[in-house]
């Protein structure tokens, strides 16, 4: 198994190729689902199929589950317990990136994985299992990371990923942990201050994501285009395939870090926030985890990994998010 090495500032000089790398990173086994055989179906019925029931209406964010007491010391787990489970396993998996520089990136000089997602995997396996090297990361695109929790892939998903109300049909999301804005990247020389300069023009973001849907929806006629990973719209951008780029501030951050040909432009077209995705079947693991981040934002640590990665790149610091809890 692959431990993290001790991290240092991050360097403003690494590679976009590097970082645009997609697979598997297995520390370890990845588990995969029981393979065993499907009872036989009768040949024949005289019953109509019945039609699968409509999905439900989202009409709201639900706020997350509320802590229950303090936190079990490492290696002492509930009998029973999701995280039992999973520190008898001796590993937590767990759904990242790998091409988000400051937020979750392979570092090319040391070969591990890091960012500030990267930072709440660490809390979270420390928490359960006494170390944070106990983690076997799986690398997800953006589009992929409701259905690698849906179907059982990952414990959970730290990988910029925002609370929406579709996404809580079949995920669980702890608290917040950061707050962002969504903006956009462009060619330092393009002459493009805000949104409105893209009129008619071709922007490019991730598949599946939020900031794709808001950018459908300006009245701006904007040419959407879409790709597995943000660095990929980069390298449109780069080739002049597409005029800007569309993400939140702390990913833009990261790119504009490596290109110093590009620069982050105009007001936020929407604010988001960035939690951990679980099963909706497994309530003691999300309300574990946010005990966990409890303790992160009051002993300062959420904030100091945000002013860590992002102090130098961004204005504003992304601000941690407070807790919100449904019961």
């Amino acid at each position: 198994m692959t431990g993290h090495e001790t991290r240092s500032r991050p360097s403003s000089r690494l590679p976009l190729i590097a970082l645009a790398v997609a697979g598997v990173l297995a520390l370890g086994s990845l588990l995969l689902p029981d393979g065993g055989t499907s009872a036989t179906v009768p040949a024949a019925t005289t019953q109509a199929p019945v039609a699968a029931p409509a999905a439900p209406v989202c009409s709201e964010v639900r706020e997350s589950l509320r802590p229950t007491g303090p936190l079990p010391a490492p290696g002492a787990m509930p009998p029973g317990s999701t995280m039992a489970a999973i520190a008898a396993r001796g590993r937590l998996i767990v759904g990242v990136d790998q091409g988000k520089y400051l937020a979750g990136y392979r570092n090319p000089i040391t070969g591990q994985i890091e960012g500030s997602d990267i930072d709440i995997v660490d809390r979270i396996a420390t928490a359960i299992l006494g170390r944070p090297n106990a983690v076997q990361f799986v690398v997800l695109d953006i589009a992929d990371r409701a259905n690698a929790v849906r179907d059982g892939r990952v414990d959970m998903v730290v990988n910029s990923f925002t609370v929406t109300c579709a996404r809580q049909q079949y995920v669980e999301f702890s608290s917040a942990y950061m707050t962002v804005s969504q903006r956009m990247l462009v060619p330092v020389d393009s002459g493009v201050r805000e949104v409105e300069d893209l009129a008619g023009k071709r922007v490019c973001t991730s598949e599946g994501s939020t900031t794709e849907d808001v950018l459908r929806d300006l009245p701006l006629g904007l040419q959407v285009s879409t790709r597995a990973g943000i660095p990929d719209c980069v390298l449109d951008m780069q080739h002049g395939r597409v005029e800007a780029v569309s993400s939140d501030d702390v990913i833009l951050a990261g790119l504009a870090a490596q290109d110093p040909q590009t620069e982050i432009v105009g007001r936020a077209l929407d604010n988001s926030r960035y939690a951990v995705g679980m099963q909706p079947g497994q309530p003691d693991l999300v309300r574990f985890v946010n005990g966990v981040l409890e303790q992160a934002r009051a002993d300062g640590s959420l904030a100091a990994s945000n002013q860590r990665w992002f102090t130098g790149h961004l204005d504003t610091i992304p601000p941690v998010a407070p807790a919100v809890y449904r019961d």
